[in-house]
């Protein structure tokens, strides 16, 4: 290659990803204070917006992004509601997101959306404000240093790093390297804690460009990924199980194209479910929590020979905790950018660790053959959904899975669907239909309630020209309900559909399986009134009961210019049959003895 052309591919490579280059580079150091500078940074590396709630400590920063002017402040009701708009902002656009807390317990609002992030791989710079240096072991209120409530060591378990800011002249080093271990390899949230004497200090800032302090390029292993582009070439029945990772690459078009090219079916996990378009021929649904049978009978059929496994660790709501028979009669190979995901949970006999797409791109070159269309009667199988007939029932209360069924029939299907914790995962992720990328969101890493109630907003933010939808208990509505208003103040025509069964219906049903009774531990003794919520923050509030009225409610719903709150009363009794299944699993994991036994086995 010559001088010209290697330099010319150079430039191609700093501007793959736009938005790391839209901003000019300074030619020379500039005097800026560090609040200044970590917003300049912030900019070069395409952010748009900060989630958060404001405190003194960081009136600096407040400060310098009024007078740049380039950066959204969204406020929030809560600094962990912040933390989620942060991680489904990340999840939505793939970029870098962050959310912003003050000293104290501003910061520590925040503890549980940041841990999400790491258990969902999220790129999430989470800054913390801290009091003055000078005051430091003095007893200043809301103190968060080694002296106080050390919010360093508080975030380290649940970030690739967490540290303080020592001094000014470090900040543009330390904001970088933090930078590049969130976007990293496997991808994670990472914590800053800033003093607020040094926010207004002065350093000299040189400008580099993103490409410059982190690699934006795709790294697998290509002798690993050519072998099994053998083994699948040379399978009879080859499979794909889809996991998260998918989404994290952005690898739908690799995974579909490698697909079809096999004719294998696919699978994915939970967390995975829209990694793959689930009204494709090949597409088998979800395998564990609240999957589907065709996809749990294909890998108990003995007829795999070559699996592949994407971007799953396979834990336990894959496996329906480490019970199904993960195993191929030839090869068993794992593709993950994460070494120490490979082999976690089950032996594999090949390794091939990188990015999913780069990886899933190499391999589907180099197959020479195609596959041949054949029709295993389990591939297409149609008879996907657990007791079909009440996806159209009438009956009242109504039944969740109708609800779902009409939510599905009303969305566009580019539109997004977040899905809250509880109950709402096992409606949504056995009846409602992924129809394609980046359209399906659900938090089953550390599977925080409350964190779709919340995080739609940051979605809705990263893709305005989608429809955003939440699907949610009334139990998680009472955690982060107030973002409602945040959706107000942002124009966001957000829709929710709230679930409510009066309580916390999963614990509430699950008691009942394990020990014949619940336990009056999960039930509302004053039902939850979302709509009426909602009006009285500015939004549109309907309550529902009849499927005449559900039908009515969406269509108008998904129709308004303004954020919208449906209020479902569903049958409280109404048990998802892969519930069960769960309920033997935590009966295993919580046994007390010899002794003890479910009844809901």
């Amino acid at each position: 290659m010559s001088p010209p052309d290697a330099a010319r591919s150079l430039t191609q490579l700093h501007r793959s990803e736009t938005h790391l280059s839209r901003l000019p580079t300074p030619a020379a150091a500039d005097e800026l204070t560090v609040a200044h500078t970590i917003v300049r940074i912030l900019e070069q590396e395409g952010v748009e917006r900060v989630f958060g709630v404001p405190g003194g400590p960081l009136t600096g920063f407040f400060e310098a992004l009024k007078e740049r002017n380039t950066i959204e402040f969204v406020l929030a009701k809560h600094e962990g509601a912040a933390a989620y708009m942060a991680c489904s902002h990340a999840r939505v656009s793939g970029r870098l997101s962050v959310c912003i807390g003050t000293s104290g317990p501003g910061a520590t609002n925040a503890l549980t959306g940041i841990a999400s992030a790491r258990a969902d791989s999220l790129p999430v710079l989470m800054l913390s404000g801290q009091v003055g240096t000078n005051v430091f072991g003095k007893g200043a209120i809301q103190e968060s240093s080694v002296f106080g409530t050390n919010l360093v060591d508080i975030f380290r378990p649940v970030t690739k790093l967490s540290t303080i800011l020592p001094n000014a002249e470090r900040t543009p080093d330390l904001l970088r390297a933090a930078i590049r271990t969130a976007m990293s390899g496997r991808r994670g949230p990472v914590h800053l804690s800033v003093p607020a004497d040094i926010l207004r200090k002065k350093v000299p800032y040189v400008g580099v460009t993103p490409a410059q302090y982190r690699s934006i390029g795709k790294t697998f292993d290509k002798d690993a990924a050519l072998i099994a582009a053998r083994l699948l070439e040379n399978a009879t029945n080859p499979c794909i199980l889809a996991g998260h990772g998918i989404e994290s690459a952005r690898a739908h078009d690799e995974l579909l194209k490698l697909a079809m090219q096999l004719q294998a079916p696919v699978m994915t996990s939970p967390k995975g479910k829209g990694s793959f378009p689930e009204n494709h021929p090949l597409s088998l649904g979800v395998l564990g929590f609240g999957g589907h049978d065709a996809a749990e009978n294909w890998l108990r059929s003995g007829e795999i020979d070559v699996l592949l496994i994407v971007g799953s660790s396979l834990n336990e709501f894959v496996t329906n905790a480490w019970t199904l028979p993960v195993r191929a009669k030839t090869a068993l190979i794992q593709l993950d950018i994460d070494p120490e995901a490979i082999g976690r949970n089950y032996p594999v006999d090949l390794a091939v660790v990188g990015d999913a797409a780069a990886a899933l791109k190499e391999i589907h070159g180099a197959i020479y053959a195609e596959h041949q269309a054949t029709d295993s009667g389990i591939r297409a199988a149609r008879s996907r959904y657990s007791l079909p007939d009440t996806l159209k029932t009438d009956s009242v209360p109504l039944k969740p899975q109708r609800v779902v069924s009409e939510l599905r029939a009303a969305m566009p299907d580019d539109a997004m669907l977040f899905v809250d914790n509880g109950t709402s995962i096992i409606w949504a992720g056995h009846y409602f239909e992924a129809r394609g990328p980046n359209t399906y969101f659900v938090d089953l890493g550390l599977a925080s309630m409350g964190s779709a109630v919340a995080g739609v907003v940051g979605g809705a933010l990263a893709a305005r020209e989608k429809r955003s939808v939440a699907l949610v208990g009334d139990a998680a509505f009472a955690m982060h309900g107030f973002e409602v208003h945040t959706a107000v103040e942002q124009r966001l025509p957000i829709v929710w559909i709230v679930l409510n069964n009066s309580g916390h219906g999963m614990v509430h049903q699950g008691d009942t399986l394990m020990h014949g009774a619940p336990l009056g531990v999960s039930d509302y003794r004053v039902p939850i009134n979302a709509a009426a919520f909602a009006v009285a923050v500015g939004a549109r509030g309907a309550s529902v009961r009849t499927p005449d009225e559900l039908t009515e409610a969406l269509n108008a719903a998904l129709n308004a210019d303004v954020p919208t709150v449906i209020d479902v009363l569903i049958d409280p009794n109404e048990i998802a049959p892969t519930l069960i299944r769960r309920v033997q699993s935590l009966d295993r994991f919580f046994a007390a003895g010899d002794n003890h036994k479910s009844r809901g086995a």
